[in-house]
């Protein structure tokens, strides 16, 4: 169940959820939730269905050793939008920047009386 464990941590952290969303959206304790995470509690087959419809993959994806390589809808507009925002993260640097350069350049007037 480690594999299975370790795919729960990885999809809860793709989707960018916290432990708590989670939990509350499977409606349990947030340590319940931490124990399935970390492999301290066995998951049952009703769980395990719940856990993969909330994260959209199927109950055998879980059981996958190389679940990492999988590439669910959501995952791959997840990758789009977090290069969306790279690029944007990008260009907000930039426009810093030129901002800056242009106040550097301005000079300062000082009035006095």
């Amino acid at each position: 169940m480690k594999t299975v464990s370790k795919n729960i941590k990885f999809l809860r952290l793709i989707m960018g959820w916290r432990q708590r969303e989670v939990a509350e959206l499977l409606r349990i304790s947030i340590p319940a939730f931490s124990k399935i995470e970390t492999g301290v509690t066995d998951v049952n087959i009703n769980r395990l269905r719940q856990i993969a419809d909330l994260f959209k993959v199927s109950i055998v994806d879980m059981f996958s050793s190389d679940f990492t390589g999988l590439k669910s809808e959501d995952t791959l507009k997840i990758e789009e939008l977090s290069e969306k925002l790279h690029q944007r993260e990008s260009l907000l640097v930039d426009l810093q920047m030129k901002l800056l350069q242009h106040y550097e350049k301005k000079p300062t007037v000082i009035n006095i009386g």
